[in-house]
């Protein structure tokens, strides 16, 4: 099969149509705007509705994929999703966005519409979407009839009034996997570091019932009942009442904002992306693609990183910049010029100060002229979207991915046959890094991304709806779904507790009904 290319083909954006302003938050948590803005990049953080979540957004995404490209649904391999946002611990999210493709389609496609299609779940942090991404690329590349699509879907939610909290976003992003692609072509070198750590994570927690029997009485204002005592009245019987009746002695419990460690993720982050760079260039010099002095980060057109919030990018690149330079000779002449002097690991008793002094030093070189001009010329255009979105996960280095090319496109730069380098990263923690080449037909494929457009026609939310909808105390959407997917009810049958339901909700439905009420039954 010589002579062919693999690549994504075409890409689609969707986002939630409620957004928090920065300037809102800002002013509630009693933070400079300007800091948030100005420093981090923030402007608008993506909120989704009572009625979306990770597989509604992922569905909506698709379905711009198969409609702009009018695809047969039936000729779709496989769909393998990206996400840490899974809405089951054993059934994947992409089962139920197939679900509601099939419903969709099948009074078009046929009652087997999708039933061949293969569906599955990728979850590392914020890289899962690239690696669903890597393996629907190799899938592809053994039959030139085959056609997949990649999707990432994520609701960054941190707890209130958190470190995190204003750097939140939600979306998906679906991308169109084929032969002979018109928007870029990847290669085969992908470069990994992996390593086990706790920089971020969302972990199963066991909860004491005693615990909860107690804060229960301390609210009630009740001293005369033991909680001890209450507790004993559960008994050992395996017929299960109720939630404190459950068999187990401790109840198990998950929540969507995670567990994490802003500077230690930020050190993880740039250790893996070094060891994946290295790696990557390690394997194109072995297979003699390429020099050791060769300039890797230069011969890329734009550098597309993973953005947990819009200016991290360019916060996190200076020592690949440095390493550059060393690499091609011409680290020592900057760092004189810039008065630049690399601490020295023998210079230090402990490893943590010489980390940390390490870590001011690399932010010294974000300050310098020569890397202030690099950023603008290879990153800055990827935070246009991301300022408007915020952190979306998986779908982050997708997002800077198309915003990228639509700033692009709409300055009317010239790409194709440039290069693109991929700078992936997931907490827990593994980086990814791989180049793409960019197709003479990439114009006529960014012209229907839309991104300005469907960032513009977003409402804003206020303070007290913003964190009505974050503690979940909404049951009623904010803007009625149309032309969309929406949760329509999350079922307490016996034997279907939990159970998520879908529907697609037409124009015509939309005109005819009020706002959805979230149900708690099977409709």
């Amino acid at each position: 099969m010589k002579g062919f290319s693999i690549g994504i083909d075409d890409m689609a954006l969707y986002v939630p149509s409620l957004y928090l302003p920065i300037r809102t938050i800002a002013a509630e948590r009693g933070i400079s705007y300007e800091k948030l803005n100005k420093g981090l990049g923030l402007e608008h953080l993506a909120i989704p509705d009572v009625h979306e979540d990770t597989a509604t957004m992922a569905a909506n995404a698709v379905v711009e994929i198969i409609e702009k490209n009018q695809i047969d649904p039936n000729t779709i391999g496989r769909i393998y999703l990206g996400t840490e946002s899974a809405l089951d611990g054993a059934k994947p999210t992409a089962t139920y966005v197939l679900e509601m493709l099939r419903r969709k389609y099948r009074g078009q496609y046929g009652k087997k519409c999708l039933l061949n299609c293969d569906v599955v779940d990728l979850t590392f942090a914020c890289v899962g979407g690239v690696d669903a991404l890597q393996n629907t690329l190799d899938w592809v590349k053994g039959d030139a009839s085959r056609i997949g699509i990649v999707v990432c879907a994520d609701f960054a939610k941190y707890e209130l009034a958190s470190t995190g909290e204003y750097t939140q976003g939600a979306g998906a992003i679906a991308m169109l996997v084929k032969h002979n692609p018109r928007l870029l072509t990847i290669g085969d070198t992908f470069g990994v570091a992996s390593m086990g750590v706790h920089d971020f994570f969302k972990p199963k927690k066991e909860v004491d019932k005693l615990q909860i029997i107690k804060e229960v009485l301390d609210l009630a204002g009740i001293t005369h009942i033991s909680a001890a005592e209450t507790l004993a009245k559960l008994g050992d019987s395996l017929e299960v009442k109720g939630i404190l009746d459950d068999n187990d002695s401790k109840l198990s419990m998950r929540k969507d904002t995670p567990v994490f460690d802003g500077q230690y993720s930020n050190f993880t982050y740039q250790n893996r992306i070094r060891e994946a760079y290295f790696n990557f260039k390690d394997k194109k010099i072995t297979a003699g693609l390429i020099p050791e002095n060769y300039p890797v980060l230069g011969n890329w057109e734009r550098l597309i990183f993973h953005l947990p919030y819009a200016a991290h990018g360019r916060r996190i690149a200076s020592q690949l910049f440095m390493i550059e330079l060393k690499a091609i000779g011409k680290w020592t002449a900057y760092a004189e010029e810039n008065e630049l002097v690399e601490p020295q690991r023998k210079d230090f008793s402990e490893v943590g100060l010489f980390n940390k002094a390490n870590s001011q030093f690399l932010r010294t070189i974000t300050k310098t002229k020569g890397y202030k001009e690099f950023t603008l010329n290879k990153l800055a255009k990827a935070e246009v979207a991301s300022s408007e979105v915020g952190n979306m996960y998986a779908c982050s280095i997708f997002l800077a991915l198309m915003g990228t090319l639509e700033e692009d496109y709409l300055e009317g730069s010239k790409l194709a046959g440039k290069d693109f380098g991929f700078i992936a990263y997931g907490s827990g923690s593994k980086s990814k890094v791989f180049e793409a080449s960019i197709q003479p037909a990439w114009k006529e494929v960014v012209q229907s991304f839309q991104i300005k457009q469907k960032l513009a026609n977003r409402k804003a939310l206020d303070y007290p709806t913003y964190e009505a909808l974050h503690r979940m105390q909404m049951d009623k959407s904010i803007i009625a779904p149309k032309e969309e997917f929406a949760l329509a009810s999350i079922s307490t049958e016996v034997l279907k507790e939990g159970a998520r339901y879908y529907e697609w909700v037409s124009a015509e439905q939309f005109k005819q009904a009020e706002q959805p009420v979230l149900s708690k039954e099977v409709v």
